[in-house]
């Protein structure tokens, strides 16, 4: 992939989850949740897999290929020597329109490698007006945008 990470860090794909999608380490549970988020967007399955610890990963961690990840915020972020936590709210539009996913994030560090443990999720649908800023990141409105 050339272009913006889809992570929305303003960086190069390449300077940014590019590496870890293809095995460098996270050096942060932010970093490594960026990079979880830009391989739902990116259909990375072998990252999921591989960045999800054992104990947890479900056996098929395959992205929705109905669900066009649009827009992340970082809500919160901290971590101490062994475990992490990050707080995020991720936009996306499927064929129901658009909703938010707000997540609180936990990893842990096993032999030098962050993994994701697991995450306490809450969905909402967005219902835009024709005259707000569209969900999609945009910055138009949703009328001149996305509105079907």
């Amino acid at each position: 992939m050339t272009g913006s990470c889809p992570c929305q860090s303003g960086l190069p794909y390449e300077a940014c989850c590019g590496p870890y999608h293809r095995g460098a380490r996270a050096p942060s549970p932010e970093a490594l949740m960026r990079a979880r988020y830009s391989a739902y967007a990116l259909n990375e399955t072998a990252f999921l897999k591989a960045s999800w610890h054992t104990d947890t990963c479900p056996p098929d961690p395959r992205p929705d290929g109905d669900i066009r990840w649009c827009n992340l915020t970082i809500v919160a972020h901290e971590h101490g020597p062994a475990e992490g936590a990050v707080r995020f709210r991720a936009t996306y539009q499927d064929s129901a329109g658009f909703a938010v996913l707000d997540e609180d994030s936990r990893f842990v560090l096993e032999a030098g490698q962050w993994l994701y443990l697991h995450g306490t999720t809450d969905v909402s649908r967005l219902r835009p007006g024709r005259n707000d800023a569209c969900p999609c990141g945009s910055g138009r409105k949703f009328k001149k945008c996305c509105p079907s």
